[in-house]
């Protein structure tokens, strides 16, 4: 049914995706197929990296121990963005398109008051992609 899943991933806050990631690997083990996980970073430094290079490194050495607790394949996409905040939703959206991925698995938070006012990340991709996104609350 799907071919590849790709899951967005802030490195600074693993803990929150905890159900997400959970779901994801689930659903790639259940269909056979690769997980891609994305990370979007600022260009100028981070806590994560000095430069994108440094943070794409960090996101596949993330991704390597995911590959081997999880026993799947795992492709990783690092992306730097001037401005994170404005873009990622782009960004995300076009990533899932130039790497192939059917169906993006994503984290939600815990909506409120600003959600009123402005849509949230996984609500845009969801509005906006091609694709099947299942949002994990």
């Amino acid at each position: 049914m799907y071919t590849k899943i790709m899951v967005p991933v802030d490195l600074t806050h693993i803990e929150r995706l905890k159900k997400a990631l959970t779901t994801a690997t689930d659903l790639a083990k259940h269909y056979g197929i690769p997980i891609l996980f994305v990370g979007v970073t600022a260009e100028p430094p981070t806590e994560l990296g000095h430069t994108p290079e440094e943070y794409a490194e960090r996101l596949e050495e993330w991704s390597a121990r995911q590959a081997e607790q999880h026993g799947l394949t795992i492709e990783n996409a690092a992306y730097s963005s001037h401005d994170p905040t404005i873009d990622l939703n782009d960004t995300l959206i076009a990533a899932a398109a130039e790497n192939g991925a059917d169906l993006i698995v994503m984290a939600s938070h815990i909506p409120g008051l600003p959600e009123h006012f402005f849509a949230s990340h996984a609500g845009a991709a969801a509005s906006h992609a091609k694709i099947s996104v299942f949002v994990v609350r």
